[in-house]
């Protein structure tokens, strides 16, 4: 018997307060950078254990620092001085006996691979180097506790950590906007209209009521702007696509967009956000796995959140990071099966060495009008019970990457 308790919750969901404030880091910002390369490199380890050894081994990635490097920026184009260090952590299994795996080559090329893909301008180095132009590497993984390694080793899977985590549905239409906004101005079709917009975005939204205001820092990259005047024509051209994209995708009342709020004309380089690469990460700004997004996209200041990093831990035994996902999995379920809840929480904690499928359990709901409680409630409970059940199937594809963790 599983311990999910159900409460009722007083008040209206977070849409309906007066005041709200959701934050979202593009994928360009030097945090977002340390989550996704992370989460890769565990999915790309995890991978190769399944490959080599018929099932994950202990591993945990979430130590990981981007060091801020230093360029010259120019109108036309400026020059990087010296190259972002990337560092990894913090613990892997290397291998099983005689049978060694090349963890490092796996962890840099990797990294590699996922800048390539994603950040325009920036050269992390072919396959073969050990350092790129733009990025340095430096592996600080080291093999796991004995006791935490033999977890994996045991005929039940425990959790490998005593933690806890907390999920919700629906996402509000702010969240929604702020995580779209960032999504658009990153999209592939943007960067054909706007090649000078560097994948660098932060959108912070505050709505007021029925008034929405949007906060947008985009690094404009140099060696698309000629001029002072340049950036600026180009910058309002940028405003205006952004506020089509936004009319279109919000009930409010009243929208107010800013953009890259430092600017200030007649003061040349000093009045403008340009950057050589795309990233502040060049010169201006170190990342930190863990201070990016939460694991559904967004950074909701109204909400509760957990405190774990979820990128790059282990997908199969850090209920860390399989309970900060799998709450808003399970949030979604009950309200898109259970009529009568306008919102609801879902919490779970549980012990280190316990199986990941009986953690305490607790649902918050937030009742429609109307609704019966108690039908609700014993509803609420199956479909957490039957989800819980299936856990192993969620751990399977978060293992292989099919979760986004930020």
């Amino acid at each position: 018997m599983r311990n999910i308790l159900v409460e009722t919750l007083p008040g209206v969901p977070v849409g309906e307060l007066e005041v709200e404030m959701v934050e979202r880091k593009g994928i360009g910002h030097p945090d977002s950078i340390c989550d996704a390369i992370m989460e890769r490199v565990s999915v790309e380890l995890s991978r190769e254990y399944v490959s080599q050894f018929g099932r994950v081994l202990h591993h945990n990635i979430d130590k990981a620092f981007l060091v801020a490097g230093d360029a010259e920026v120019r109108f036309g184009g400026g020059r990087i001085r010296e190259p972002m260090k990337l560092i990894f952590g913090d613990r892997a299994t290397y291998g099983v006996g005689d049978r060694q795996l090349p963890i490092r080559e796996i962890a840099i090329n990797t990294a590699k691979n996922w800048i390539r893909e994603n950040l325009r301008f920036v050269d992390p180095g072919g396959p073969g180097d050990q350092d790129g132009p733009h990025v340095v590497y430096q592996l600080e993984m080291k093999p796991g506790s004995a006791e935490l390694v033999d977890i994996f080793n045991r005929d039940t899977r425990g959790a490998n950590d005593t933690s806890a985590a907390v999920g919700y549905w629906p996402m509000t239409e702010i969240e929604r906007i702020v995580r779209e906004t960032e999504q658009y101005i990153n999209s592939r079709t943007f960067k054909e209209e706007f090649p000078e917009a560097g994948e660098d975005v932060k959108v912070m939204g505050v709505r007021l009521g029925r008034s929405l205001h949007l906060t947008a820092a985009v690094a404009f990259v140099d060696r698309f702007v000629a001029s002072e005047d340049e950036y600026f024509r180009r910058k309002r051209e940028l405003y205006d696509a952004v506020m089509a994209f936004l009319s279109k995708r919000t009930t409010m009342e009243k929208i107010v967009f800013d953009l890259n709020t430092l600017d200030e004309p007649g003061r040349g380089l000093g009045g403008v956000y340009l950057s050589v690469l795309g990233t502040s990460a060049e010169a201006g700004d170190s990342g930190q796995i863990g201070r990016g997004n939460k694991v559904n996209g967004v950074i909701a200041i109204n909400r509760p959140m957990g405190t774990e990093a979820a990128a790059g831990k282990n997908p199969v035994s850090h209920v860390g990071k399989i309970y900060s996902i799998f709450t808003h999995q399970v949030a979604q379920k009950v309200c898109e099966e259970v009529p009568g809840i306008r919102e609801v929480y879902i919490w779970m904690v549980s012990q280190i060495g316990k199986p990941i499928d009986q953690p305490i359990t607790a649902a918050q709901i937030i009742l429609a009008r109307g609704a019966r409680r108690s039908v609700v409630e014993r509803r609420v409970r199956e479909v957490v019970d039957r989800e819980l059940a299936g856990i192993n199937v969620f751990v399977r594809d978060l293992a292989a990457g099919k979760y986004s963790v930020c």
